[in-house]
């Protein structure tokens, strides 16, 4: 029993210093629609396209999470500038997520926020760097994910279903521990 015990915290440390390792090199974008009405869900694509067409010339050729916050954040005031808008930039729970051509964990990531009138709709999110978002899949993913360092890339592109049980750990740990409240 202890011995379980131990490999249970064993592997739940294994899978939240995989996860912030990961975080550390990504900044998700979530947007956010002020209602589900029709209008206001196609109001959310449109301000994804006008964020994207903004951060993703700048963030080209940027090496690193912390270039790319800089960067971010001096186009805050231009990305405010959208319409009625709160955009921040903080941490933030996403459960795990499958894109076309790879995953991401669960876990707590940086994330611009960008939150349209009451906020109150159903929301958007990639991955705005390294640049997921954008047709820069077309590129190999070796160049998309260098940012991330090859333990990232290994956990994030697709390596036949080897990525389906670290992912499925790393999400049950993150719910546990956001249930215990255990989350930095």
């Amino acid at each position: 029993m202890l011995a379980a015990l131990c490999l249970f915290f064993l592997t739940g440390a294994w899978a939240a210093r995989t996860q912030r390792e990961l975080a550390g090199g990504l900044v998700r974008l979530h947007v956010i629609a002020n209602s589900d009405a029709e209008a206001d869900q196609a109001a959310k694509l449109a301000m994804r396209d006008r964020v994207l067409d903004i951060l993703a010339p700048a963030l080209e050729g940027c090496g690193s999470q912390d270039e790319a916050v800089d960067i971010i954040l001096k186009h805050q005031a231009e990305l405010e500038a959208l319409g009625d808008v709160r955009v921040t930039l903080d941490r933030e729970y996403y459960p795990t997520r499958d894109y076309d051509n790879f995953s991401l964990p669960a876990g707590e990531y940086l994330s611009l926020r960008v939150v349209m009138g009451a906020g109150q709709g159903h929301n958007w999110w990639c991955v705005v760097f390294p640049p997921l978002c954008t047709e820069a899949l077309a590129a190999p993913a070796e160049d998309v994910f260098q940012p991330l360092g090859s333990n990232g890339e290994a956990l994030v592109t697709r390596d036949g279903t080897g990525y389906v049980l670290r992912f499925r750990l790393l999400e049950w740990w993150g719910e546990l521990a956001a249930r215990l409240g255990c989350n930095s």
